[in-house]
């Protein structure tokens, strides 16, 4: 069966001529000529690869790019083409899941070789699938009492559409809990779409939540109809927003930022997650007590990974395991002695400590067992909370944790190679030019950074 390829250009001499080159290459074509369209055909017939144009009337291509990545909706290769490309711009398409950015005029000979290895690609990754799928954590790891209680819960929810509030730690893993709760619904076959309010202002919260006509953004809600809307950090969104929240979901609902008169209607069965405690952001007027009702049908609690440390040397083998397969990284085996020493650590920053500490032993020793004395200093460079305050680094706005965790991560590795900002540039895999750039921004001067 030939390959079928959807084309999407605002320009019908474009979208005339690939499609006659391309059937004459024996695939099969469809074409739209605005982003509507190619949501709506893409639904009625999914394509093998998608040609995107990026600026149409209606949607542009990378809006329309997002709002596939957001919804997890990228199933197929997607090669953007543009004849106003910048640097950025590729890169962000690339972020979003673009296979490919080809500039216009489209070259026959590059789209087609591009076309070719985009579908030999999504083969591969099709054949490979059944060996990979084992390792995509699938639900909330670990065999401590506290995690078969967590998901013993949603078993015996898992045919509700009620509201659900995760309260747990940063990094213990209440985004995976929550794509669990969603896998186990009668909706795992519709989207989960998650949003996060910490860091960003309320006006852009509204415009994450409900769209925006003048910002051409489409609303998080109107993406989670028929599915699930993951909302973190639900007590940091803004209290006049939370109001209007709790009507769209209480009335499946809601009007579009931008002058919208007329509801549009939805059906999006909410989670909610928060760091603190619910009862306190009620009390502190953080969080409306009519919001917290709603949510608080089902409540779940996640425990910080300290309090279940009986769970670290399963999550030590699985992510062995993952970084083994996912990235090709050599596999290494954690002596006992290791093992206790990160059992009786307190892991601040939870499961993703975790995660992110085994990616580094793997990528940075060189035997087939990691003992006590690779870990103990791998412990002591690990990126820590940093206080601001009273606050951790994972209080802080997205803008500030994220400064602070970048002057922390090049100092580190500044260290590591005695300030030789080249060899950190090619370790990183920065341009030297904007790793100098970084650099000054974050106020580090690499002369003084040495072992």
């Amino acid at each position: 069966m030939p390959a079928h390829i959807l084309v999407v250009d605002d320009e019908p001499d474009i979208r005339t001529l690939m499609k006659e080159i391309l059937e004459d290459e024996g695939f099969k074509v469809t074409v739209a000529e605005n982003g509507t369209v190619a949501k709506q055909l893409r639904q009625e017939q999914p394509p093998d690869l998608i040609l995107l144009d990026i600026w149409m009337p209606d949607i542009d291509g990378i809006t329309l790019l997002k709002e596939w990545h957001v919804g997890g909706l990228i199933t197929c290769p997607i090669i953007i083409m543009s004849g106003h490309g910048t640097i950025e711009t590729a890169v962000e398409a690339t972020r979003l899941g673009a296979y490919d950015f080809i500039e216009k005029p489209v070259s026959i000979s590059k789209l087609q070789v591009t076309i070719k290895r985009a579908l030999e690609m999504a083969t591969l990754q099709r054949e490979n699938y059944g060996l990979r799928k084992t390792l995509v954590v699938a639900e909330p790891l670990g065999h401590s009492p506290a995690m078969v209680a967590v998901r013993e819960q949603v078993q015996r929810i898992h045919q509700h559409h009620t509201a659900v509030l995760i309260r747990g730690e940063s990094g213990s893993g209440r985004t995976l809990l929550a794509r669990y709760i969603h896998q186990h619904s009668p909706r795992y076959k519709e989207p989960f779409v998650q949003v996060r309010i910490t860091g960003i202002t309320p006006d852009n919260q509204a415009i994450e939540l409900f769209g925006s006509q003048t910002h051409n953004h489409s609303a998080r809600l109107e993406q989670a109809h028929g599915g699930t809307l993951f909302i973190k950090d639900i007590a940091d969104l803004d209290i006049t927003i939370q109001g209007r929240l709790l009507s769209s979901l209480e009335n499946q609902s809601f009007l579009r930022n931008g002058g919208d008169t007329q509801p549009i209607p939805i059906d999006v069965r909410v989670i909610a997650a928060t760091a603190s405690d619910p009862e306190h952001a009620v009390a502190t007027g953080r969080l409306r007590e009519d919001l917290y009702y709603y949510l608080n049908v089902i409540p779940l609690h996640i425990l910080p990974l300290r309090e279940h440390c009986e769970d670290v040397p399963e999550l030590l083998e699985f992510y062995v395991n993952f970084f083994v397969n996912q990235e090709n990284l050599p596999y290494r085996r954690f002596t006992v002695a290791a093992q206790n020493r990160l059992r009786n650590y307190s892991w601040p920053g939870n499961v993703r400590e975790l995660k992110n500490l085994v990616q580094r032993l793997l990528l940075l020793g060189n035997s087939y067992t990691i003992d006590l004395d690779e870990v103990e200093p791998a412990l002591n460079t690990q990126p820590r909370p940093v206080p601001s305050g009273n606050l951790s680094i994972y209080d802080l706005p997205l803008r500030e944790a994220r400064e602070q965790f970048e002057r922390a991560y090049l100092e580190h590795q500044l260290q590591e190679v005695g300030g030789n900002v080249s060899k950190v540039a090619s370790k990183v895999g920065l341009e030297r030019t904007h790793l100098y750039r970084k650099l000054r921004a974050l106020e580090i001067d690499p002369k003084p950074v040495k072992k």
